[in-house]
């Protein structure tokens, strides 16, 4: 046979040479790790479809951050569940509600050299477990419907905005999909003095079957209909460049793609159109189905994982939100 011409395998030969070529890296300080503290327990509470994962007290959240950041992650995203819960999610923005007491406790044990970042919506702390304010909507063949009124909900964004900002975020991070919701934060902390606190919008979130372990994690399935009014078709890719220019425009510092392993081709796209840096979220039912695989001896649980951290860095996310954050960040 002839010699061949090309002989990319010489490239391959060690993993010197494999490391010297690499065309997508994936190091610690990309990823962010999602917290769940829950008001009134006394011990840490393990999430059932999210092993290694728990409902965490403010001392336990402490010391899993701790332990997170000396791995080299230095980013947290956290999610608050309140002892009580009411139509307008008032713990949300309340001062002294959980989520604030823990965002003051974790920046007084990190200090300045962590990222502190607030997920900003009502559903873990409204009863009914919908993003925002219900409003009774009659129908045209009679009866009423609940819906989320939008506006009203953004006055208790911008007060949630400003409440996390005061405990020490560095980033609050709308996630309810609400229309115009980034310009009224963006509003509400500059004219609090908060205007160095950044936005990391959820600018693309689609109505996913994918987010199931996350809703026993932070106790926020709806009572009754779904979120596919106000969270995004999966069919849709334009529509995702449509609400990533309009939070762009509304003020983002970053947008966010949410999920990223079923919307590798829209975190592609909205890399190359946004002027921001851009977020994929690896979400919990992605973490859910690796571990369930992993623990039947299917797959090798640490190196898909890693494979698909790599693929949402490749398809174009400068960081990844991820439950795996404190595994990979070890194995790296």
């Amino acid at each position: 046979m002839p010699y061949p011409v090309d002989r990319p395998r010489r490239l391959r030969r060690t993993e010197a040479l494999r490391a010297l070529v690499r065309e997508t890296d994936l190091v610690p300080r990309q990823l962010v790790a999602p917290l769940f503290v829950k008001d009134g327990i006394e011990a840490p509470e393990p999430i059932g479809s999210m092993p290694g994962h728990a409902q965490h007290t403010l001392e336990s959240l402490a010391k899993e951050a701790r332990e997170i950041r000396s791995r080299g992650v230095r980013a947290f995203l956290l999610f608050g569940i309140p002892a009580r819960k009411d139509a307008v999610g008032s713990a949300a923005y309340a001062a002294e509600g959980v989520s604030q007491r823990a965002l003051r406790l974790l920046r007084d044990e990190l200090g300045d050299d962590a990222v502190l970042i607030g997920d900003l919506c009502l559903c873990e702390y409204t009863d009914h477990g919908h993003c925002g304010v219900l409003r009774a909507t009659p129908q045209r063949s009679g009866g009423v419907r609940s819906d989320v009124a939008n506006d009203d909900t953004l006055d208790l964004y911008a007060r949630t905005a400003i409440a996390q900002a005061e405990a020490g975020a560095d980033f609050v991070a709308p996630s309810g999909m609400m229309d115009g919701q980034v310009a009224a934060i963006r509003a509400a902390l500059d004219a609090s003095g908060h205007d160095e606190a950044a936005i990391m919008a959820y600018a693309v979130k689609y109505a996913s079957a994918h987010y199931g372990p996350f809703r026993e994690a932070a106790e926020c399935a709806p009572r009754e209909g779904d979120r596919a009014g106000y969270q995004m078709d999966p069919s849709n890719v334009r529509e995702a460049l449509r609400e990533t220019e309009l939070d762009v425009d509304e003020g983002a510092d970053v947008v966010m793609v949410k999920p990223a392993l079923a919307y590798l081709d829209v975190i592609r796209a909205v890399a190359e159109a946004s002027p921001v840096p851009v977020a994929a979220y690896n979400v919990s039912g992605e973490y859910a189905m690796v571990k369930a695989a992993a623990e039947r001896g299917w797959i090798d649980g640490d190196r898909v994982a890693l494979e698909h951290l790599t693929a949402i860095r490749r398809a174009g996310a400068d960081l990844v939100i991820t439950y795996f954050a404190k595994e990979i960040a070890e194995q790296l």
